[in-house]
């Protein structure tokens, strides 16, 4: 006797994410955007009588078409569809559907989005103005610096995603060595080289931080309460950038509103900096100095070159100056 295909939205969506994260690796926040959005998908289907297993096309195109009711952005409308498509092909290829219901919808037409970048300039303000902190007259104000700076540098220089970033183990900025190791989305681990900049960085924080822990174990502080359980000590923390949060190390969204704060103090607009622009600055002044797609691929730790390809723009800009200034016929100013 056939086992009957389950029924329930839940179900179905649950039996997605186990293979996304079985048989492609992928991350914990992966899975938690795709989860949220099909699980909208589900509940708007519910809404209107309609389940996941039964959806026709004429479903999918009400759903989307109740989706720029809501004037979601283009970029919000077709990463939901793209999510819904790759729904109903793991359901046909597991045999809970005898067809693909979403093959034959279209995604709304979306212009090319060029990525927010600083300029070479910005990035030195910024650095400048993290590094302006480090003569703080206290010792936790001149550390906060430090981190901040430290953060700053080896994100510049290694154009690592922020939850890359903030999770790096101390081992890795211990160690003399010219690479730095990082474990990525979906734990594809890659090499990032490491700069001058950023390793001076690196260790000139590690040092203060040290220091913070030693005068913090010697001062004659009150007992401890022995009724609460004691936390980590931050001087004894496995990370780089540690705290004393659920995770241990500094979140992204801490990151991510000092970096603003700082942007705003060395005269940036705050709401155009952020750790996601810092790694498309990397990227794109890579490439405006020689560096070629497949390089920057391998150093954002891209899976598909197709990702990467939205810093083309740059290389068109350098290849147009190329022509202009060393082609023979080319007019001169």
């Amino acid at each position: 006797m056939a086992r009957r295909p389950p029924q329930n939205n839940d179900t179905l969506i649950e039996l997605y994410l186990d293979m996304l994260a079985a048989e492609r690796g992928a991350a914990r926040n992966t899975l938690d955007a795709y989860r949220r959005d099909l699980s909208g998908f589900a509940a708007d289907l519910d809404a209107v009588g309609g389940n996941i297993l039964a959806a026709t096309s004429d479903d999918l195109r009400g759903h989307l078409a109740r989706l720029a009711k809501r004037q979601l952005a283009t970029a919000s409308v077709a990463r939901r569809l793209s999510a819904i498509r790759q729904l109903y092909r793991f359901l046909y290829a597991e045999g809970h559907r005898g067809d693909d219901p979403a093959a034959v919808i279209e995604g709304p037409k979306r212009g090319r989005t060029l990525p927010k970048v600083l300029s070479i300039k910005e990035v030195d303000r910024l650095l400048a103005q993290a590094r302006a902190g480090l003569a703080a007259e206290t010792m936790p104000e001149r550390l906060r610096a430090a981190r901040l700076t430290c953060l700053l540098e080896v994100l510049y220089a290694t154009g690592l995603r922020v939850s890359e970033l903030v999770a790096l183990p101390e081992a890795g900025a211990r160690r003399d060595q010219r690479m730095l190791m990082v474990r990525g989305k979906g734990g594809r681990e890659r090499l990032v080289p490491l700069n001058g900049a950023a390793k001076t960085a690196m260790a000139d924080y590690l040092a203060l931080r040290a220091e913070t822990a030693s005068n913090s174990s010697k001062s004659d502080g009150p007992k401890p309460d022995r009724s609460k359980p004691d936390r980590p000590k931050i001087g004894q923390s496995k990370w780089l950038f540690p705290s004393f949060g659920e995770s241990g190390h500094l979140s992204r969204q801490h990151f991510a509103r000092d970096l603003k704060a700082l942007a705003a103090a060395a005269g940036l607009k705050s709401s155009q900096v952020s750790p996601h622009v810092l790694r498309h600055a990397f990227a794109s002044h890579l490439l405006q100095n020689g560096a070629d797609l497949r390089t920057v691929q391998t150093l954002l730790g891209h899976a598909d070159i197709s990702t990467t390809q939205i810093y083309t723009h740059v290389l068109e800009e350098r290849l147009k100056s190329l022509v202009r200034d060393l082609h023979p016929l080319a007019e001169k100013p």
